[in-house]
């Protein structure tokens, strides 16, 4: 199976993007936190056909809920509180209840994670005014966004399952769409912040991925695939720990500031957000996943939070799965598998494209970009002895960033 050279060329744009948009770190939005908010608002066989039945109509339902307008009704529902208005809490409760609480579940029970759990908590906690509504809405919100992220990664899944039966795989491709038109608003976002093409990314992603599917090619489909999931990874990564515009940054300026309340407000937004990229860092770096957490948690004081510090611990997680990345495509450097995981490898390093032209230079991270570029392309064309002496000349800078902070 070839893979379309279009996405070759793609990955070199990508590059070429991140190097134009340098200077889109020092940027900021002006926006307040309830702007920010509002702009970035997923015997047994008889026993067994009867669950599958069950599956399918609570599927059927879920296709007939408008999950977009009913997120968006529960976001102006909590939107309230910034204009002193009373908040319906039990209104978004049951609109939650009865429209998004079967997916939300299911992402939990796919994922390991209680996602529904922390909602309900979150809206109880604003009825009985335990907690400000304002936090309780970037909870609502953001968790929300983890679950239609995880959506659209669930609909890829069913992709690759039903590869062949192409009114099914179009159909999946189309959900994909869905939810993540949903999530727009928050990609293009950082691309007001920092000056990325993040948007145009993804785009690029899912018409590669449309044209894969045409051409019956599932390597382009499993590296276009890589490029949407990934570029959402880069887009919560810019919203939460990258310097300046992330809500790390945002904390520590409201804090010397004075804002305590929209301080505290910021803290739970980026705490939100985390966990759509938590359990990838967390399960490749352990350790830095976990500071992480701990610095944006509502338990820690919102004065504690280092800003820098949690940049540095995004920097050495994600330079940490890079390198887990470039290993497993090492290890099956002769296989599809080989191509994709180094696909995967560059495009974590240009996560943090911005922070390693910081910390070692311009001129390192072309060097390193160059290096990831070259060993996937002599990936892609069996050239296993150059691939394998590229790979040996990136090692040093990303073991280097493995210690950045420390």
């Amino acid at each position: 199976m070839t893979l379309n050279k279009k996405l070759f060329s793609l990955i070199t744009l990508l590059f070429l993007v991140a190097l134009l948009a340098a200077c889109g770190q020092q940027e900021t939005s002006g926006k307040t936190t309830d702007e920010e908010s509002a702009s970035e608002t997923t015997d047994t066989s008889a026993e067994t056909e009867a669950t599958e039945e069950e599956e399918e109509d609570e599927e059927a339902e879920e296709e007939e809920v408008d999950v977009a307008a009913v997120y968006q009704s529960g976001l102006e529902e909590l939107a309230k509180v910034s204009e002193g208005a009373e908040v319906d809490f039990q209104k978004v409760t049951d609109l939650y209840n009865e429209n998004l609480q079967s997916l939300v579940q299911q992402r939990d029970s796919q994922n390991e994670t209680t996602i529904d759990q922390q909602i309900l908590a979150a809206l109880s906690a604003g009825a009985d005014g335990s907690l400000d509504g304002s936090i309780v809405k970037q909870i609502f919100d953001k968790l929300l966004q983890n679950v239609f992220y995880n959506t659209i990664k669930a609909e890829f899944n069913e992709v690759t399952e039903y590869w062949g039966d192409t009114e099914e795989v179009n159909a999946e491709i189309e959900e994909a769409k869905e939810y993540y038109a949903i999530l727009k608003g928050t990609v293009e976002k950082r691309d007001n912040a920092y000056g990325t093409k993040l948007v145009d990314q993804i785009d690029a992603g899912f018409n590669e991925i449309e044209q894969a599917i045409a051409n019956d090619d599932e390597l382009g489909f499993q590296l276009g695939k890589q490029l949407v999931d990934k570029t959402l990874m880069k887009t919560f990564y810019l919203a939460t720990g990258a310097l300046e515009n992330g809500y790390a940054s945002k904390v520590a300026k409201a804090v010397e500031a004075g804002e305590l309340d929209k301080a505290r407000a910021e803290q739970a937004e980026g705490w939100a957000f985390y966990q759509s990229i938590k359990g990838y860092i967390t399960r490749h770096s352990e350790e830095d996943g976990n500071f992480i957490e701990q610095q944006f948690n509502l338990e820690t004081d919102a004065a504690e939070l280092d800003p820098t510090a949690v940049n540095d611990a995004f920097v050495r997680g994600f330079a940490q799965i890079a390198f887990n990345e470039f290993k497993e495509s090492e290890e099956n450097i002769t296989k599809d598998k080989g191509v994709i995981t180094a696909l995967e490898g560059a495009l974590f390093i240009n996560i943090i494209d911005g922070d390693i032209k910081r910390i070692l230079g311009e001129e390192a991270f072309v060097t390193l970009e160059e290096q990831a570029n070259s060993y996937l392309e002599d990936v892609k064309a069996g050239n296993k002895d150059e691939a394998l002496a590229t790979l040996e000349e990136m090692k040093p800078t990303l073991s280097g960033l493995l210690e950045q902070g420390k």
